[in-house]
């Protein structure tokens, strides 16, 4: 079962072609994360989110889309010294969110999707909410892996992503298409939604175990 592998590095392909290393910093931390509410928003070029706070194609690079109301649960987690301390949970509104398709094997798929931040230095921790909306208006929710968490800082300029794994489809026939993924930073209750950058998934079960899967938000670099 690949939620219980790890997966330590993986490349994260955004904007001009620029390549980053995704790793776990900070040892773990709590997996608080906001389950993602449907939405649907712009799904071309890079923007920050909008929207209001509620309560609850393949290619290298992504696209931002519109802010909606979300629900879920917060979590919290010790500081890391007096200034790191200091900074809160990374807002939506703050993060320019996009999605690439990294996928480089025949079996497995992996969809990066990537926090920018664009305010003041903040805090990730958890996993994100993510569904995925297919082209017939159903939704797919994405279980979490195996991968501990951890609370990182996030300065302004930088980014956080994580990685979603599917497999792929190599039936031969059209399978189930997604065209948006939801997606809700953890301990957040606003969601973005983003289009899907691959290909399809099989209409049925992967006959050799791969499954949809969610890794945590960690630091890229």
């Amino acid at each position: 079962m690949l939620g219980k592998r790890a997966r330590k590095t993986v490349v994260v392909a955004i904007g001009l072609a620029a390549a980053f290393s995704l790793t776990a910093c900070n040892g773990d931390g709590d997996d608080g994360a906001a389950p993602a509410a449907s939405s649907e928003g712009q799904s071309a070029g890079s923007s920050n989110a909008t929207g209001s706070s509620g309560s609850g194609s393949k290619g290298p690079t992504g696209s931002s889309g519109s802010g909606s109301s979300g629900s879920g649960s917060s979590g919290s987690s010790a500081g890391q010294g007096a200034g790191d301390a200091k900074a809160g949970t990374c807002r939506t509104d703050a993060l320019q969110v996009e999605a690439a398709d990294n996928t480089t094997g025949k079996k497995e798929g992996v969809v990066t999707v990537s926090f920018k931040n664009t305010g003041g230095d903040c805090v990730v921790n958890g996993f994100a909410g993510a569904d995925l909306k297919t082209a017939d208006g159903s939704s797919i929710s994405l279980d979490r892996n195996g991968e501990a968490t951890s609370r990182d800082v996030i300065k302004t300029g930088e980014l956080a992503a994580f990685n979603i794994y599917f497999p792929v489809n190599d039936s031969g026939g059209s399978g189930v298409r997604p065209t948006k993924i939801v997606v809700t930073p953890p301990n957040e209750t606003k969601s973005v939604t983003v289009s899907w950058p691959a290909g399809s998934l099989p209409a049925s079960d992967s006959p050799d175990g791969t499954k949809l899967e969610i890794s945590p938000v960690h630091k890229v670099g």
